[in-house]
């Protein structure tokens, strides 16, 4: 019996391609996932390249935004090890690609060799061999260029010719007329002239399979600024009226648009601001028996006036809305708003698409739990519905209908409860007709979950700060998010509490734990956010010891906040958003980096932009009650301060000037004064 034949592999469709691109980078997950940058901030990209032998390879960096026909192109400088970089700089938002192309270049591989050649026949051969390549980069080119390149070619190849022939006559005096052929063989200007039209017939680009050859393009996801930077104010509309008692409107938020705008905040988060069910309505303190005059969960969305594309009534009306969303701008704040994908009982869904949600043995809806929390009054929707197209479109229009109305960022409550592939069409849709709208993931689940719907395509991503309290746990995971693999697309968002989350660090304490967590919150993360006015007040009592739920919290009832009280912390976070805004270091996460303080209960790191030479360090008392001192050991260097003896820097709280030097510099920091320095480096010649 035959034995069947073994697989052959394929002949490549040119073998005289000789380069190869085996790498690109950064690119997530292979390429199928986007890296993610910001407008106007240059992205780098390293390749890496090579060829069999000695021959010169070339590299070009390809990218394009998404819808255009041509790629530019950038030249890729070594590094050595076969290592390539270049970089180019996005100016608008939107989806690019970019890749790597690479190939053997003759010329450069024949000036290589020419340089080492020292026998006289071996230059003149290699000189007609030069004049050759020149003559077919005068084909390449055009003009002055074609005319310059056909001249040297010409010129190269007579002299050569005639010192060939003084070689074989055994002619006097043969060595200097070579090595002056040689020197101009090997003319810079000419060189670089001939570069510019090179044979590029047998380039090779990246692939994304070796087994298929394809070539490959990587997705950049380029945001506006804001996605990259920015301070977030939560608040609830219904508790902003100036009078206790009163139901908040969307015309009082408008009236406390100067009080945000003066604290330094750029984006204003709205809970959900639909109609709210009356079905299994929650009282206050989360009771299931609610009273008459209880307003319910702003999450338990849907009534008989309306769902998610309608406002509740008692707020105003969508012309309001839209008033405050003008209004806002006009104070350089844009308004957020929460989109939270599940229905109250009484919702119109329920009604008119009962196949979009589950339905049990009983007859009833399965609501909506996250073990030991249940949600009565929630009904999530079915991702694996039969009418999961229909369920789709309808999800995506409520970003549309919004979108219409003015609002470019989103905040989407538990996106890890619904179907990923939902989030990663939706998003890019979305994106793709309108490149300014951001999208932040409150995702406080497992890590693999939240990098993955970074990875779908959200702009920010809640974090894990809240509960990260040591000089350990904040080092390790500032360290993570800044300098992981996860730093070239998960952008953080740190809050230091949260509507749902009263951390039990905040349970009872004092004022300079809010304010440790405020400057550790601002400083470490160029996105950061507080609920107010519950933080700025120093709301810290739970429900219940051990519970993350505020007493009387503001999701089930109507709030009164007295803005005026002597003890609020509205001035200090006024001056920490002003030094936000004012230095370019604390404006990205990517140059983070921290220094030892031999005291665990001090905390100490730095930012940098050495592009316009902004350094910052901070250093935090962790003690909330007890004074703590030690040795902060820097890198002057680092900080753009070497080559001195001494430097001076600024307390940015505080107004005081210190004089530091290279290596330990002692600190001592009172919580019952300022448990912190925040201290802009000062370089030579800076007032």
């Amino acid at each position: 019996m035959r034995k069947p034949a073994k697989p052959q592999l394929a002949m490549p469709s040119d073998g005289r391609v000789r380069a190869v691109v085996d790498a690109v980078l950064p690119a997530i997950d292979g390429g199928r996932f986007a890296v993610k940058r910001v407008v106007s901030q240059p992205f780098e990209v390293t390749a890496h390249g090579f060829t069999d032998g000695h021959d010169v390879v070339r590299m070009r960096l390809c990218w394009r935004l998404e819808g255009d026909a041509n790629a530019n192109e950038v030249e890729m400088l070594p590094q050595g090890n076969d290592v390539w970089v270049a970089s180019f700089t996005p100016h608008v938002p939107g989806r690019y690609f970019y890749t790597a192309a690479g190939w053997v270049d003759h010329f450069r591989s024949w000036r290589l060799e020419l340089q080492r050649r020292v026998d006289a026949a071996d230059i003149l051969l290699a000189v007609l061999a030069g004049a050759a390549l020149a003559e077919e980069a005068a084909g390449r080119a055009r003009g002055n260029d074609r005319k310059a390149l056909i001249k040297w070619a010409q010129a190269q190849r007579k002299r050569a010719e005639r010192a060939g022939m003084a070689v074989l006559n055994q002619m006097d005096k043969v060595e200097a007329e070579i090595e002056s052929i040689k020197t101009l063989a090997l003319d810079p200007q000419l060189a670089e002239l001939a570069d510019r039209y090179p044979d590029r017939n047998r380039e090779v680009r990246f692939a994304a399979g070796a087994s298929t050859g394809a070539s490959a393009e990587l997705p950049l996801t380029v945001d506006r600024e804001r996605a990259g930077f920015s301070a977030w104010y939560e608040m609830f509309p219904r508790s902003a009226a100036f009078e206790e008692g009163r139901h908040g409107t969307f015309k009082d938020v408008q009236e406390r648009l100067p009080y945000i705008a003066e604290l330094g905040f750029d984006v204003l988060y709205l809970p959900p601001i639909h109609p709210i069910g009356r079905g299994k309505r929650k009282g206050r303190n989360n009771t299931l028996a609610a009273e008459a005059e209880d307003v319910g969960s702003p999450w338990a969305i849907g009534a008989s006036e309306g769902g998610h594309k309608d406002v509740l009534p008692a707020l105003g009306t969508l012309e309001d809305f839209q008033a405050l969303v003008v209004a806002a701008n006009e104070f350089g704040i844009e308004i957020a708003l929460d989109i939270a994908f599940q229905c109250a009982p009484d919702h119109p869904y329920v009604r008119q698409h009962p196949q979009w949600f589950r339905w049990r043995a009983d007859g009833s809806v399965q609501y909506a739990e996250n073990p030991p929390k249940k949600y009565q009054d929630i009904y999530p929707f079915n991702f694996e519905t039969d009418d999961w197209r229909a369920l789709w479109q309808e999800l995506k229009s409520v970003f549309d209908h919004w979108i219409g109305y003015g609002v470019k960022i989103f905040r989407v409550d538990n996106p890890h409860t619904k179907a990923f592939a939902f989030w990663e069409w939706a998003i890019a849709e979305i994106k793709r007709m309108h490149p300014e709208v951001l999208f932040l993931a409150e995702a406080f689940t497992r890590p693999k979950v939240m990098h993955r719907l970074a990875k779908l395509g959200y702009s920010q991503s809640y974090t894990y700060f809240t509960w990260r309290h040591t000089r350990d746990e904040l080092t390790e995971y500032f360290t993570e998010l800044s300098h992981g693999p996860g730093s070239e697309y998960f952008r953080p968002n740190v809050w230091p509490n949260t509507p749902d989350i009263l951390d039990q660090h905040l349970h009872r304490a004092p004022r300079a734990v809010f304010v440790t967590r405020l400057l550790l919150a601002a400083t470490l993360s160029a996105n950061y956010g507080i609920y107010g006015p519950a933080y700025e007040l120093l709301e810290h009592t739970p429900r219940s010891p051990g519970s993350e739920e505020y007493l009387d919290s503001e999701k089930y009832q109507i709030r009164h906040w007295e803005l005026d009280r002597p003890d609020s912390l509205r001035g200090l976070i006024t001056l920490v958003n002003r030094i936000r805004r004012g230095n370019p270091a604390l404006h990205a996460n990517t140059q983070l980096r921290f220094f030892d303080t031999g005291n665990e209960q001090l905390i100490a790191y730095a930012k940098r932009d050495a592009s316009v030479g902004n350094s910052v360090l901070t250093v935090v008392n962790l003690d909330a009650v007890f004074r703590q001192s030690g040795w902060v050991q820097i890198d002057a260097a680092w900080l753009g301060a070497g080559g001195r003896e001494s430097f001076e820097v600024e307390d940015l709280l505080t107004g005081q000037r210190f004089t530091w030097r290279d290596g330990g510099n002692f600190v001592i920091l009172d919580p019952a004064l300022m448990p912190a320095h925040v201290l802009r480096i000062h370089t030579s010649g800076e007032p």
